[in-house]
């Protein structure tokens, strides 16, 4: 048996693990613990306001269409953005710092 097609896959695996070690994942920033203060589940929209100022930008809502399909608010921070479901949040998600950073695309807008 011919030893040399074993180690194929293992170089391949190798490789790969290279080139993903040089780029910086979003989800790994995400994961660490925030540097700054970010809003809170069940915040209200003025909380928001009060304490983080006002958003750089407020998104166009989506959603609404139908009853079950709430409307969706979204605020962009600097640092994350900021998604309400009626007058609350329901959820924070971190922006990409940078183009060098892989993660989701920008919001729709």
């Amino acid at each position: 048996m011919n030893h040399r097609f074993h180690a194929l896959p293992l170089l391949a695996l190798l490789a790969l693990g290279s080139a993903a070690n040089a780029e910086t994942l979003l989800v790994d920033r995400a994961n660490e613990k925030p540097a700054q203060p970010v809003p809170v589940r069940g915040q209200s929209m003025g909380e928001v306001e009060a304490r983080f100022g006002a958003p750089s930008e407020k998104l166009d809502p989506r959603g609404g269409q139908k009853r079950q399909w709430p409307t969706i608010n979204r605020w962009v921070y600097p640092a994350f953005t900021v998604y309400f479901e009626k007058q609350r949040v329901i959820d924070v998600v971190a922006n990409q710092a940078g183009a060098d950073e892989i993660g989701p695309k920008p919001p729709i807008r």
